[in-house]
């Protein structure tokens, strides 16, 4: 190496000694780096977080009670029209759709004028009927003629049927599977006519339609509606001959669908 450079180099050495005694001096805080060191990386940026979990799902409502009624079954398809009586009671057919059938000697399906403003429905066939297969020929049929003439109708203007088309044995009291086997006819059967209201007799009839099991005596005399048709329940003329006392309850309900019609209520009430 030339002198020279000797002298540079002791004397770029000498002013930084003279820069750090300066620095010194000063109270400063300094660092020698030190360049055949690796040069420090930076640290690794944190990871984030993990997102929360979501949270579970919020438990499913408990299921509402099951109720006297399920929901009501479907009218027979329709086909996109409003099918005739006649057409109805072909689909019903020989029907076996529920135990009924193996006791009866015919199907009651109904009677009436098609085109009827007033229906009256009942709970099912007895023994006159299932003979005969028209609905109210029997003693309580006689007591429901008398009803429908008292209120200014006779039996062809309006329609009759019942809510079972078969009679239940002894005439006892249809049972659940056996009203929903027939209802979607009586269904189709109100649908076809589309009265302007409905008489239902005794509780079955009420409680089948409007799908509620409050007790006639408390229903009865207040008008009610089935698919926008105005419908009054009453009790049934078979109960009206064991309880003849309750004949004026009956007429009182009946004068609230002759005043719908504007019908003036017979001079002797007392013959209904």
């Amino acid at each position: 190496m030339a002198d020279s450079d000797s002298e540079e180099i002791a004397e770029a050495v000498a002013d930084v000694r003279r820069h750090v005694e300066w620095l010194r001096s000063t109270g400063q805080k300094f660092v020698l780096a030190d360049r055949s060191a690796p040069r420090a990386t930076a640290a690794p940026a944190p990871k984030p977080a993990a997102a929360p979990p979501p949270p579970p799902p919020a438990p499913a409502a408990p299921r509402a009670q099951a109720t006297l009624f399920s929901e009501p079954p479907k009218a027979p398809s329709t086909g996109g029209s409003r099918r005739t009586l006649e057409e109805i009671r072909a689909e019903l057919g020989d029907c076996k759709r529920c135990k009924l059938c193996s006791g009866r000697t015919n199907i009651v399906f109904g009677v009436g004028n098609p085109k009827a403003e007033l229906v009256f429905v009942g709970e099912g066939p007895g023994a006159d009927e299932d003979a005969q297969g028209i609905p109210f020929v029997g003693k309580a049929g006689q007591l429901l003629t008398k009803m429908i003439e008292a209120m200014g109708f006779t039996r062809d203007e309006v329609y009759i049927c019942n809510v079972v088309k078969c009679r239940p044995p002894g005439n006892r009291n249809p049972e659940p599977d056996e009203i929903e086997a027939c209802e979607p006819f009586l269904k189709a059967q109100i649908d076809s006519i589309r009265p302007k209201a409905i008489v239902t007799l005794g509780k079955f009839a009420a409680q089948t339609l409007l799908r509620d099991s409050t007790p006639i005596t408390r229903m009865r005399g207040n008008w009610r509606t089935y698919e926008g048709v105005p419908l009054m329940p009453t009790f049934h003329p078979a109960y009206l001959l064991r309880s003849p006392g309750e004949k004026k309850l009956a007429w009182a309900d009946l004068k609230q669908v002759m005043k719908m019609f504007g019908k003036e209520p017979a001079k002797r009430e007392e013959g209904e």
